[in-house]
């Protein structure tokens, strides 16, 4: 799989120059140019997350073989699995997610997620910035790749927004960057707002027992006091200078400089090198996360949430994991669904039992649904599901979010819905209401044009429980 353009390496964090003295290429997660207003509270939600957390199921799970079970539609609706009942209500979920039937007091699932894009690449752009593709995309996968002109990730917003150089990036995806041969999926970075903003992609396995992240070691030899000695040796060159000197320095090297100190911030702070150290976690608790990429990509997304990250985004893996056209039933029972069910259970136990349930607001999505109607592919003989957007489930926990509820009924297909419906906008929307981001704050495009960040409508029932 190619590696990002802009992935870090070490190699990046410790460019020394002639004199020794350290550089950096990474991606510069410092100031932005977005001034926050004064926030308005009272919308339900506000400013209950310090932390989001976004598991991304890439590919499109299937609603009616995961959260929306139709137990009495025809056999080539339901497909081959059977419904169990959790505590809550009204909510049947998949016979493989027993695990997560008993979590059902903690959770609230979404049962109408809607959208219109039926495309992968389309529509993990708009799942992940909340708004479709700023311009008309080709009708080959080719011409619809991440661009510049997309918009920004909600990571890469939220650092627009709040800037931060304490060390701790704003966002952290993880364990792959969706790329597949020449296909790179939109939604993931900065977009517009530019590679300063971008979050930080790790295309690492957190379950290798080799995994580290070597831009945050140091170079052999190299301590952390001599690394502070040439930031002291930095600064007492730029007092040194003329006026003139220093005004030409900063006009010509002010990217190096806030790359510069990014290098030294993350290099000398032991929060985030302590987070990715996942093999100070005991073997039981990685035990039960699951001894696989998955389950160990969300022990890591919730120790980089102890650590500060307030936005983490946690793939089941590579794109289109999900994608079951064929052989749905076997890829979910046998590997998908196992998996999700035992790393969510081991999550959010241990959200609770730390308690940052109540300050983390983790959001388990995929890009779309699929198709209510079983069908099998020219060539193939093991049957599967299709793309579908017009109806798919959605499941959310933590920071103010009402437990022991369903929100939303779709038909008796699960094919559209009959209540209410929600969009990525409004996801978008109650992303940034939980973080307290001010509901009038806008970012600018190349060509100077406005847009409101929070575009859809807030998620109220899943504050208050009721449905509209």
């Amino acid at each position: 799989m190619p590696t990002p353009a802009f992935s870090w390496t070490r190699r990046g964090f410790l460019k020394v120059g002639a004199a020794g003295v350290l550089g950096a290429t990474a991606p510069r997660l410092m100031a932005g140019n977005a001034t926050v207003n004064q926030a308005v509270s009272g919308t339900p939600g506000w400013a209950r997350a310090k932390s989001v957390l976004i598991v991304l199921l890439s590919g499109g799970p299937s609603q009616l073989d995961t959260l929306d079970p139709k137990p009495n539609a025809p056999l080539e609706i339901r497909g081959e699995f059977s419904s169990i009942g959790t505590a809550t209500p009204g909510l049947q979920v998949c016979e493989h997610l027993p695990l997560l039937a008993s979590q059902s007091n903690r959770v609230a699932v979404v049962r109408t997620m809607s959208h219109t894009e039926h495309n992968h690449l389309l529509a993990t752009h708009v799942a992940l910035t909340g708004r479709p593709t700023p311009i008309p995309r080709g009708g080959s996968d080719l011409d619809r790749v991440q661009s510049r002109s997309d918009f920004p990730n909600y990571a890469s917003a939220l650092d627009y927004v709040r800037p931060r150089n304490d060390g701790v990036p704003t966002g952290v995806s993880l364990p792959n960057y969706l790329i597949e041969g020449p296909l790179t999926w939109p939604g993931q970075h900065a977009g517009f707002l530019g590679i300063k903003h971008d979050s930080w992609p790790i295309n690492q396995d957190p379950n290798d027992p080799a995994f580290r992240i070597d831009s945050l070691a140091l170079r052999e030899g190299l301590t952390r006091d001599r690394l502070l000695s040439r930031r002291g040796l930095l600064t007492d060159l730029d007092r040194s200078s003329s006026p003139e000197v220093s005004q030409f320095r900063k006009s010509k090297s002010s990217e190096f400089g806030e790359q510069q100190e990014l290098a030294f911030s993350l290099l000398t702070s032991a929060k985030v090198t302590e987070a990715f150290d996942i093999h100070r976690e005991e073997a039981v608790t990685r035990d039960r996360y699951g001894r696989n990429k998955f389950g160990q990509s969300l022990l890591l997304a919730r120790r980089l949430i102890d650590a500060g990250v307030p936005m983490v985004q946690a793939a089941m893996g590579i794109v289109q994991t999900w994608d079951t056209h064929v052989d749905n039933w076997g890829r979910l029972k046998n590997v998908l669904l196992p998996q999700l069910d035992r790393g969510l259970n081991a999550l959010l136990d241990d959200l609770q039992h730390s308690g940052r349930l109540d300050e983390t607001l983790v959001i388990v999505m995929g890009e779309f649904g699929r198709t209510p109607r079983i069908g099998t592919l020219p060539g193939e003989s093991v049957p599967g599901r299709d793309h579908w957007a017009h109806t798919y489930s959605a499941m959310f926990a933590g920071a103010g979010v009402l437990g022991g509820q369903v929100i939303g009924q779709s038909d008796e297909i699960a094919a559209y819905p009959v209540t209410r419906s929600w969009s990525p906008a409004d996801l978008c929307t109650t992303v940034f209401n939980a973080l307290g981001v001010d509901p009038n704050v806008e970012i600018i495009d190349p060509l100077s044009r406005p847009h409101r960040l929070q575009n859809g409508d807030v998620m109220a029932p899943l504050y208050t429980g009721v449905s509209t």
